[in-house]
């Protein structure tokens, strides 16, 4: 049955979009909300209304003013994300149900205003030491950066017991395996 939402929220480097991008390959019925975000593109790879619909900030604040989101907040400093409301319609007006790779707060947000339409699942790693492997591992981060995030994760780890779901992301197979089982179990409700 379309009309649902599933979230998935995590500390980067987690895992969630693996297994997202995983689930949206493996189920025809399941259709993408690509967030909005006032941050700059990484490289030359990242498409506006594919990756992200990229924004400005007055753009940003204009829809904020229009209601025209679901949930949005600043995660870091100057850098707002989002999701409008249009593209949630857009997926559910399609036939399909709505899928969500956001942030641990966003995927509060999220669980809150859809309710029981919604299955929120916290994806985590075993420990902050395999969390850090796996961050300086993607190549992509300073080690200011590195820190900030490892500091940001122990902060969205205490959250995790708000979620429905808390999938522990120790071995991708299995975690594959048990998400997919999740959203199985979900849209036969």
């Amino acid at each position: 049955m379309a009309g649902k939402a599933i979230i998935f929220s995590a500390p980067s480097g987690s895992g969630k979009t693996t297994i997202v991008k995983h689930l949206l390959k493996s189920n025809a019925d399941l259709g993408f909300s690509i967030s909005a975000s006032t941050r700059d593109r990484r490289g030359r790879t990242e498409k506006d209304g594919q990756d992200y619909y990229f924004l400005t900030p007055l753009e940003f604040k204009k829809k904020i003013d229009n209601n025209e989101f679901v949930e949005w907040e600043e995660v870091y400093e100057g850098n707002f994300y989002g999701t409008l409301k249009s593209e949630v319609q857009r997926i559910w007006d399609s036939g399909k149900n709505v899928i969500f790779d956001v942030d641990v707060k966003g995927g509060l947000n999220l669980k809150k205003y859809f309710g029981e339409k919604a299955l929120s699942i916290f994806v985590k790693v075993p420990s902050i030491e395999i969390l850090k492997e796996r961050l300086h591992d993607r190549g992509t981060e300073t080690p200011e950066s590195l820190s900030r995030r490892l500091f940001k994760a122990q902060f969205e780890m205490t959250f995790q017991d708000k979620f429905d779901v808390v999938l522990v992301n120790e071995n991708l197979e299995k975690s594959l395996a048990e998400a997919q089982r999740l959203y199985d179990s979900f849209k036969s409700k």
